[in-house]
């Protein structure tokens, strides 16, 4: 487990993460899990920017998807996904990284594209 920092117009959030740091944990997600807390999550690093996509195959729960940009910048917010979806859920441009919330976390933490950011070293190292 880890911590990251949500910062949005309501003000700085910790939020709780587990972190996909290897291909198994980035195939394997959040599936399977029937429940997720609040102000917990899971963040998938990537090495280079990139389109990102996701679905949610054998997933239970509806999900916030939050795709966040090189410098820590929030690029995208796809918010309750559906669960068991197959449809892919995308980036929609160059992510770094993919921070998964319980669903109706984005709406209440006030995380909008283009205006609020992550803090976390994965991000953040990149902009020193």
């Amino acid at each position: 487990m880890g911590t990251l920092t949500l910062v949005t117009e309501t003000g700085r959030h910790p939020i709780s993460i587990e972190v996909a740091d290897t291909d198994e944990k980035k195939q394997i997600g959040l599936m399977f899990r029937t429940e997720l807390a609040d102000a917990h999550g899971m963040l998938f690093p990537y090495d280079r920017p990139h389109e990102i996509t996701m679905w949610m195959k054998n997933t239970y729960i509806s999900l916030d998807m939050v795709f966040i940009g090189g410098d820590g910048t929030v690029v995208r917010v796809a918010r309750r996904t559906e669960p068991h979806s197959e449809d892919i859920v995308s980036s929609q441009g160059p992510a770094l990284g993919v921070l998964e919330l319980k669903a109706g976390a984005a709406d209440h933490y006030a995380i909008v594209a283009g205006k609020s950011r992550i803090e976390h070293p994965h991000f953040t190292a990149r902009t020193q």
